[in-house]
């Protein structure tokens, strides 16, 4: 208890000093006392007295803390009997690379198993929950169908609801709040590990939001019994600097705000920056020599991309390093023209998208989009804003659905 009441002041300290901060650099200026956004894991308080006694089961990454402390670190030291890690993709300190398999592992600090939800399994087994008396769920995620996120989320739900456990969610703010957009994903068919939801390419919710809606549309034989500690001081419009990387290549606060629109290029013979140090910022490919100034080259990086695509290979193309997102939260849209551009000027069309499952003609660009709809209608060149056009019966279905359960304004 004295351990507790100790964070709650340093908390309180810590959040008055940015105050008076603000106030010593700015002496004759009227200060904007705006609320602090604290997340649902800064919230001890409300969630402590709820895990005492209790086994528990954390599914957590690096994006996983307490203040600026490992989330398993903070409540193994307040008294918490965490018993088992749950890891998702990249792994539990989220130093592996993008589709990599993790295997299961014992944290070297803790002595704690840390069980993969990205390798052998992807949802945990029911032998792998009965030493557990609640889950805890506590990842930063970006707000993309694509971002593999909300799949785990499910998947922890759906085994929570089979094995009778609680599954409590510490809430945390979408970067990309702001915008949901891109068509809606509506047929089996384009499921695959990058998406399987009925959303836009951008849900505009969290991951609490998120759990509610996978709850309520049915996505779930059994609805998962949650709590959810939301986000203080928040709501979707507000803007939020992620304090840590959510996944090895999202290693920027540009890179996580431009990963909507600069993640469609994965399926297609473009590089999206992996392979460097600024991942999601910068486009090219080898084909686009003389028609772009702007050049790099794709390498091997060890926890970050081990192949990415054209390895070893200049590319040329677009840098959006110093790309002004305000542009696109203005907009609240994902943007369409960087691929339309390069496609036009893409020597080799037929093969600018990159083939996926040949056999039901779908490619590697269609799982990703979640439809087929999008690739022919750049190969036919069809406007941006009757492609945009072409999305607005599936937004406004999705939005009204997506109203039923937001938790902020």
């Amino acid at each position: 208890m004295i351990r507790y009441i100790f964070i709650f002041f340093l908390t309180l300290i810590a959040i008055s000093s940015v105050e008076c901060n603000a106030q010593i650099a700015s002496p004759n200026k009227v200060v904007s006392h705006k609320p602090v956004i604290i997340t649902g894991a800064d919230q001890t308080e409300k969630y402590l007295p709820y895990l005492k006694g209790k086994r528990i089961g954390l599914v957590a990454n690096q994006s996983s803390i307490i203040g600026t402390v490992s989330s398993v670190d903070s409540l193994s030291s307040l008294g918490i009997n965490i018993v088992k890690v749950f890891g998702p993709e990249h792994g539990f300190r989220g130093n592996a690379s993008n589709g990599a398999v993790v295997n299961n592992e014992t944290d070297a600090k803790t002595g704690i198993p840390i069980i993969s939800l990205y390798g052998k399994n992807q949802k945990p087994t029911k032998e792998q929950l009965a030493d557990i008396d609640l889950i805890v769920f506590d990842i930063q995620d970006v707000g993309c169908r694509y971002y593999t996120n909300i799949n785990t989320l499910e998947y922890v739900m759906e085994a929570c609801a089979e094995n009778g456990k609680q599954l409590l969610i510490l809430d945390r703010p979408n970067p990309n709040a702001y915008v949901v957009d891109g068509p809606v994903m509506t047929d089996d068919k384009f499921k695959s590990a990058i998406g399987i939801h009925y959303t836009p390419m951008t849900h505009g919710m969290t991951i609490g939001e998120f759990a509610q809606y996978l709850n309520g549309e049915g996505y779930l034989k059994n609805p998962c019994k949650i709590k959810i500690i939301k986000v203080a001081n928040y709501n979707h419009d507000m803007p939020y600097v992620l304090p840590v990387n959510p996944s090895p290549n999202l290693n920027t606060q540009q890179a996580v705000m431009l990963f909507p629109s600069l993640c469609m290029f994965e399926g297609t013979a473009i590089n999206e920056g992996r392979g460097t140090y600024t991942p999601f910022t910068i486009l090219g490919a080898p084909a686009l020599k003389g028609k772009y100034a702007f050049s790099y080259k794709p390498v091997s990086i060890p926890g970050m991309s081990e192949r990415p695509n054209h390895k070893d290979s200049v590319c040329y193309g677009l840098d959006l390093s110093t790309y002004a997102i305000d542009r696109l939260v203005k907009s609240r849209q994902i943007s369409l023209s960087w691929l339309i551009e390069l496609y036009n000027a893409y020597p080799d069309k037929a093969n600018f998208f990159t083939p996926g499952r040949a056999d039901q003609d779908i490619s590697a660009f269609d799982l990703r989009i979640g439809t087929d709809q999008l690739r022919k209608q750049i190969i036919a060149g069809v406007s941006e804003a009757d492609i945009r056009k072409s999305w607005e019966p599936g937004l406004q279905k999705f939005k009204a659905i997506r109203m039923k359960y937001l938790l902020y304004p």
